[in-house]
């Protein structure tokens, strides 16, 4: 007898499992916890499985859970191509999206995926740059709408995300340990340069850049090498590299805000949802890190 599945169940199951906790997946689902683990249960019920190994300190996927989790994500990719496809065809175009080369892997791709599932017909083009050029080229309309990071809350709407810029060294490694201290930055348009450059002088500490890049990739190579440290948005920490201790050797470093531009006349429909997209995927999907100061942390 066939029978028919609740994609509610599913979507509960698949934010569950791609998010870790129930309480996190009630935050995207704007549902309380209880909720949520009372969808997963009934699920459980009509499979006559467990999808979730709870014996664990943090939820794990069980046997059947990852069985099912491919097929689920599929059937509700599915499921929201075909709404968006059949109540929101006047949403059609190209709107084009500027980003900070240090966002594009944190932030970006589940964003651009679930619009691309709501809004099937438009087309977004990527602009990584960094936030100088890219309010540049919004103002010369260039692209459509930017996110930026900058040192204090701008947009209409205010800041999106709030973060703590670091330093950043291998795990394990010694150059911070180095004089003159060796530095991998972006190049002289980086928000993040001109206030950690600040901070080195403020507190007398000799310093030599030993790359000069715009694009995250070289950067990132010579400080997984242990060539050099360093900063960056502590949500943007890839894997191999650890937050450094700031006292004697580092400074501290300041707050950083991840903003929304868009222009105050001529954007267009597409665009403003795009816009309204981003606010709801960052209120529901990522926290403001209430971050505090480093300099307790130690180097592992």
């Amino acid at each position: 007898m066939h029978r028919d599945i609740d994609t509610t169940l599913l979507r509960a199951f698949v934010v569950v499992a791609e998010t870790g906790g129930m309480t996190s997946a009630g935050r995207i689902l704007n549902l309380t916890q209880a909720a949520v683990s009372q969808q997963i249960k009934r699920l459980e019920e009509l499979f006559g499985t467990e999808l979730f190994d709870r014996s664990k300190r943090q939820i794990a996927l069980s046997a059947g859970g990852e069985r099912l989790l491919s097929y689920a994500q599929r059937i509700i990719s599915l499921n929201d191509e075909i709404y968006g496809l059949m109540t929101s065809p006047e949403f059609e175009g190209e709107v084009r999206l500027g980003v900070p080369h240090d966002l594009l892997g944190t932030f970006v791709p589940p964003i651009l995926k679930s619009f691309a599932q709501a809004w099937p017909r438009v087309q977004v083009t990527l602009v990584g740059l960094n936030t100088p050029i890219l309010l540049e080229r919004l103002n010369a309309g260039e692209i459509d709408l930017t996110l930026t990071t900058e040192i204090t809350p701008q947009g209409a709407h205010g800041a999106l995300f709030a973060d703590q810029l670091v330093w950043a060294g291998a795990k394990g490694g010694e150059a911070y340990l180095r004089q003159p201290l060796p530095l991998s930055m972006g190049c002289a348009d980086c928000a993040f340069r001109t206030p950690a450059i600040e901070a080195l002088r403020r507190s007398g500490q000799d310093w030599r850049l030993l790359i000069n890049d715009g694009h995250m990739e070289p950067m990132l190579v010579m400080v997984a090498a242990d060539l050099a440290i360093a900063v960056m948005l502590t949500s943007t920490l890839p894997d191999g590299l650890q937050i450094l201790p700031t006292g004697n050797r580092l400074p501290d470093l300041p707050k950083f805000y991840i903003n929304l531009h868009v222009p105050e006349i001529g954007a267009s429909d597409v665009c403003l949802e795009l816009a309204r997209h981003i606010r709801h995927e960052f209120a529901t999907r990522f926290q403001s890190s209430s971050v505090s100061s480093p300099s307790s942390e130690k180097a592992a």
